[in-house]
């Protein structure tokens, strides 16, 4: 899987937050610009109708904005604005009972997922391999896992994060984390052998 370093906190981002907790409101228009395409689409992984989908990452900054005093800088700016960003996201799909979103991954894109390379067979054209009936696959296999599950996997394949920058947006241990997208893998990989001999076709290192 693709290795990524923790988030450690970045120095610009932690100047703009002084600034804001001092009282300067044009540094949080920064962070906004900065990470508002992030966010949404962090969202969008949750929420369906993409109208929605920015009024709660609009919600989302709002709050952060609200909770910016109490901030430390312990960790990543964007590690916390995700954590905010994802229970806004629970809390509005629980308010309106929606169900999660079709999470419509490019399994070409290995920015937005890598299960492509799991799945290559040296002796069968990757293209044969990357259908539609995969892809719905997978997007129905990630759709019914339990909610911790979900996110666990979501933040690790399709947005790129450590296992501890997860631990920090889940707020559990590092352990729980890979369990968690332990978990997850294994369930995808199931639901996949319904339709491809090879599952997944990993080994269990990461």
């Amino acid at each position: 899987m693709l290795k990524t370093e923790p988030m450690e906190p970045d120095a610009g981002d932690l100047s703009l937050v002084r600034r804001v907790q001092g009282g300067d409101k044009t540094a949080f228009d920064t962070l906004v610009l900065k990470y508002q395409h992030r966010v949404l689409k962090l969202v969008q992984r949750f929420v369906r109708d993409p109208h929605q989908a920015e009024d709660i990452a609009q919600e989302a900054f709002i709050k952060a904005y609200r909770a910016l005093p109490s901030f430390r800088g312990d960790s990543a700016f964007y590690t916390w604005l995700y954590r905010i960003a994802i229970n806004t996201a629970k809390n509005a799909l629980v308010s309106a009972k929606r169900r999660p979103v079709d999470y419509n991954l490019d399994m070409q894109d290995p920015e937005q997922y890598e299960l492509h390379s799991k799945l290559r067979d040296p002796d069968t054209p990757e293209g044969l391999l990357l259908t539609e009936e995969i892809r719905q696959t997978v997007n129905a296999a990630i759709e019914q896992l339990p909610e911790d599950l979900r996110t666990a996997i979501v933040l690790r394949e399709l947005e790129g994060l450590s296992y501890e920058d997860i631990a920090r947006t889940m707020d559990c241990p590092v352990g729980t984390v890979r369990s968690r997208i332990f978990r997850a893998r294994e369930a995808i990989d199931r639901r996949l052998r319904q339709v491809f001999d090879g599952g997944l076709g990993r080994d269990d290192e990461e």
